[in-house]
Parts: structure tokens; C-alpha cells; sequence
């Protein structure tokens, strides 16, 4: 079920798009106009004759309109920059909250320095030769410390492991 804050957002998603889009259709017709008239001068192309009048106003219309879509293109620009930036706070928030909730399940379930180590290489996805390259130690004491991880923890193997944090992470909001 979409919330109220969901509908104005995706209303305001629709409303930049469609400022965007008419834009950037009034930005193609002026430069259009511009390389037309360029056109029509260089290939002598016969046109019907109008006033100089109507003419500059043409001119100033569709410079006006090409100027609009430079002011219109950098405000869309800076909010894309600043909606940019607040997802990698979120991000970053995010990051820090599992990097938590990380540190008190690891608390909690009292490993040692060496059973984070393989824990935390476990979660990122590692394997167990990896894992053992990396800490310069064998297969077998990885997977023995694998093991007392998995039996400190309560689960049977790495998907349970890991959907441990995923659920605690989905209770609440983060941050």
C-alpha cells in the first residue's frame, strides 16, 4: 500500500518530467528556428516574406526559450545533485547501521577477534579458500571457526547467517 509521502513523491517525479520534457521540446523548435533560418540564408531557399518586426520577435522568442531551458536544465542539475548526495547519506547511514548491527550480533554471540574476521568475510560473500588466503591460515581452521560460528549463532550455514541481519535490518527504519 503506497503511503501519502510515496504518491507526492511520485507525483513530483511526474510534474519534473513533464517540465523536462516540455523544455525540451521548446528548446528544439528554437534551435530549429535557429539553424533553418541558417539553412534557408546559406541555400537561398525562397521564403515567404515577413515584416523585420515579427521577425526579432521570433528571434527573441526563441532565444528567450533556449535561455529558459539553460536556467530550467541547471536547477534540475542541482536537485538531481542534492537528491544524489541525500541517497548516499542514506546510504551511508545504512551502511553504518548494518556495520551496528554487525558489532552487537558478534557481542552477543561472543566470537573472537578471529571468528569476526571469518564471520564478516563469510557475510561478504568469500569463500572458504578465500577467506583462508586472506588470514594466511588454513582451510580446515577457517571452516572450524566457521562452524563455532554458525553453532554460537544458532543457524546451520551461511543463507541463515546471513538472513539473520537481513531480518533485523528490515524491522525498522534505518538510521
Amino acid at each position: 500500500m503506497a503511503t501519502m509521502t510515496d504518491r507526492r513523491h511520485v507525483a513530483g517525479l511526474s510534474r519534473r518530467t513533464l517540465v523536462f520534457v516540455a523544455v525540451l521540446i521548446v528548446q528544439t523548435l528554437c534551435a530549429v528556428f535557429f539553424v533553418s533560418e541558417i539553412l534557408v540564408s546559406l541555400l537561398g531557399l525562397p521564403i515567404a516574406p515577413i515584416s523585420w518586426q515579427v521577425h526579432e520577435l521570433i528571434e527573441i522568442a526563441a532565444a528567450v526559450g533556449l535561455l529558459l531551458g539553460v536556467g530550467v536544465g541547471a536547477y534540475m542539475l542541482r536537485a538531481a545533485v542534492r537528491r544524489s548526495d541525500h541517497v548516499e547519506s542514506q546510504l551511508r547511514a545504512a551502511s553504518g547501521a548494518f556495520m551496528e548491527l554487525l558489532e552487537d550480533k558478534f557481542d552477543s554471540w561472543a566470537l573472537t577477534p578471529a571468528e569476526r574476521d571469518v564471520a564478516l568475510f563469510s557475510i561478504k560473500g568469500l569463500s572458504t579458500q578465500d577467506i583462508a588466503a586472506l588470514r594466511e591460515t588454513s582451510e580446515g581452521t577457517v571452516k572450524a571457526q566457521t562452524n563455532a560460528i554458525y553453532r554460537k549463532a544458532g543457524v546451520s550455514g551461511r543463507p541463515q547467517l546471513l538472513s539473520l541481519f537481513i531480518d533485523d535490518l528490515m524491522e525498522g527504519p534505518l538510521g
